[in-house]
């Protein structure tokens, strides 16, 4: 009789859904079609309130809960839910559960925590979980977090978010070897504030109408960078491992965007596809593109794989308004798209006409890498961020109208790394100034100058090899309507093309005879032998034409450290560096040679000549003195001018 009581009690709880459960601090939340059974261990039973309706579950903790409670969510059910609340923190696994909220009860949500705390999500090691909120519903997404979500374990969970955001947290999300599949959303993918880190694991988003990855800030104001993120809110995005695959298709939308900074580190892998055409901004009275990376504050790059492509109108691959730097990674940008126009009221997804009068709201340009702000004050200008690159291998091609490979709104530093840029527009291009102290440079526009800036270009060290379109384009033009010059300085310069007349030249520099598309050379100076490709650029400032202007400003120019010869259609091998453009340490046979005219700068020479010439009694310092067979210490090189040997001093 008593075994029967027992037996009846245990039957009324599975009746209703409810068993209690034997582990402490756990809870179990097992899925079957339309119903749902839940356990509850003894010790927590207490400060539970367990509300039921079929499949659809509401769990709400009372505030005198004093430990972690553990929900553990399986099972399949096609018209389902889970719903806590609460002011603790929590775990929540997801242990091989497929649920899908058809008809909402508690949220539309398929899972929602309210629970404004750190959440542990873990996609239980080995295990497939699906989750879909109902089409129905004012839910913020599929999976939804008040509070801090971190994506822990190494299952798999696909999301569905069919009213706004697929996973959604009301402040920071960090994952760490879990696998998170977007397949489709109406807003973002993945939607977070404070901040988004991302130690490992692999992250898969497409077929959204909104971002791929957005970060905002939860206050009004940022905070700066703390100790272990500890409380901050700072809209930054961390992405130090994993692999993350984006493909956004929807009108101006960004792959990975935040209010803050993006700091990419260690050795991810990042894959973005951004196929939407620009739109027409109602609130800022302006036109908005796709991007992939974009951030209202600063973008640091020390490493990982970077493979942006950009298809639509507008379209560029990165952009911050602040500053960018690059000191490693592999970085590849691809543009397609042409430029946007859009007044409002008239829309072009090709505009091809001339943009210097045009209000720079109505159009947006397709970019490779755009960092800095430029604004308009009236008649004067003020500007902000800027763009170094120190390290690492950036390749940008673009092919659309107006597309720029390279641009910063303010300064433009290069100080070492590996760059590769083929353009439609200006190659690689600065609103103010641009300086070169290191690295290897290929910049090549097929439309407009290799090598741009709107205040003084300094070429001081690294090797530059800059191609420009056609005259009056040039390889290498800095703003000499407003005074602005290109210094050259130092380091290996090859410009096909020419260089802005009025150069300042402190080093040698020298200008070919003639310059032929299609074609190898080989350029040797001191113990160094470097060739390269000129490729086939139509007629005028570019191979095949010395086109107008005379000066430096047409064919071939080349800058080197000590008196160079050249030759013309060799064969070469080497260290091959910007796609086999050029070869470092190159080994070159046949060809023939090519005059080289000195048109300024002092003259390297070597130790053979350095004896020769203190032991040349023409020989004046750069005031005019005779200084007969002394040389100084700061000796810099020779040059001719009047007629005379003069040493030219550092």
């Amino acid at each position: 009789m008593k075994n029967t009581a027992i037996l009846f009690i245990l039957f009324a709880f599975a009746a209703c859904g409810i068993v209690q459960a034997q582990s402490d601090n756990t809870v179990e939340v097992v899925y079957n079609g339309t119903s749902a059974t839940v356990n509850v261990a003894d010790n927590i039973s207490q400060y539970l309130t367990v509300t039921q309706e079929g499949a659809h579950v509401s769990i709400a903790q009372s505030s005198d809960v004093a430990s972690e409670i553990t929900y553990n969510l399986s099972g399949t059910s096609t018209d389902g839910e889970f719903y806590m609340s609460g002011s603790y923190k929590a775990t929540v696994e997801l242990d091989g559960l497929t649920l899908t909220n058809a008809t909402p009860v508690y949220s539309g949500a398929a899972v929602h925590i309210q629970n404004g705390k750190r959440i542990n999500v873990k996609v239980i090691t080995g295990t497939t979980n699906t989750l879909v909120d109902a089409a129905g519903g004012s839910q913020k997404g599929c999976l939804y977090v008040k509070g801090h979500a971190e994506f822990k374990q190494q299952g798999t969970l696909n999301v569905v978010g069919n009213v706004k955001h697929a996973i959604k947290a009301g402040e920071y999300i960090s994952l760490k070897n879990a696998t998170l599949n977007v397949t489709s959303a109406v807003g973002d993918g993945i939607s977070c504030n404070q901040y988004f880190l991302m130690e490992s694991g692999t992250i898969n988003i497409s077929g959204t109408s909104d971002d791929g990855i957005q970060c905002d800030l939860d206050g009004d104001t940022a905070t700066a960078i703390t100790e272990d993120h500890e409380d901050e809110d700072s809209g930054n995005i961390y992405i130090e491992g994993g692999n993350i695959t984006i493909n956004c298709a929807a009108i101006a939308a960004k792959g990975i965007k935040c209010a803050g900074d993006i700091y990419i580190s260690g050795e991810p892998v990042i894959n973005v596809t951004t196929s939407g055409k620009g739109a027409w901004d109602e609130d800022d009275l302006e036109t908005k593109a796709a991007c992939g990376l974009s951030a209202d504050g600063d973008i640091d790059i020390s490493g990982g794989t970077l493979t942006l492509t950009s298809t639509g109108s507008g379209g560029k691959g990165i952009k911050c308004d602040s500053v960018l730097t690059i000191s490693g990674g592999d970085i590849t940008v691809v543009t397609t798209g042409g430029l946007y126009y859009n007044n409002g009221t008239t829309e072009n997804t090709n505009y091809t006409g001339n943009t210097d009068h045009v209000n720079s709201a109505y159009y947006s340009s397709p970019k490779g890498i755009k960092a800095g702000v430029k604004t308009q004050v009236g008649n004067s200008y003020t500007y902000g961020g800027g763009m170094v690159i120190s390290g690492g291998k950036v390749k940008v091609t673009t092919s659309g109208s107006n597309g720029e490979g390279i641009e910063s709104k303010n300064y433009l530093d290069i100080t070492g790394g590996e760059i590769y840029v083929n353009a439609y527009d200006d190659g690689i291009n600065s609103a103010q100034d641009l300086t070169i102290t290191g690295g290897y440079i290929y910049s090549r526009s097929s439309n407009n100058d290799g090598i741009d800036a709107n205040g003084n270009i300094y070429l001081n060290g690294g090797l530059l090899y800059a191609i420009g379109s056609r005259s009056p384009e040039l390889a290498i033009d800095a703003n000499s309507e407003e005074g602005k010059k290109v210094y050259i300085n130092g380091g290996t310069v090859i410009a096909v093309g020419g260089v802005e007349n009025g150069a300042s030249i402190s080093q040698a520099t020298y200008r070919a005879s003639s310059v032929s598309g299609n074609t190898w050379y080989g350029l040797s100076y001191g113990d160094d032998v470097v060739a390269f490709y000129v490729p086939q650029v139509t007629a005028g400032g570019g191979p095949g034409g010395g086109g107008p202007g005379g000066g430096n400003s047409s064919g071939l120019v080349i800058s080197v450290p000590s008196t160079p010869t050249l030759l013309k259609g060799v064969t070469a091998t080497g260290t091959g560096i910007f796609e086999d453009n050029c070869y470092l340490d190159a080994t070159v046979s046949g060809g023939s040679s090519v005059s080289l005219t000195h048109i300024g700068g002092a003259v390297g020479i070597d130790d053979v000549e350095m004896e020769q010439i203190v032991n040349d009694p023409r020989v004046f310092s750069i005031d005019g003195r005779y200084l007969g067979t002394e040389v100084p210490a700061n000796f810099r090189g020779v040059y001719i001018q009047n007629g005379k040997k003069h040493i030219k001093l550092q």
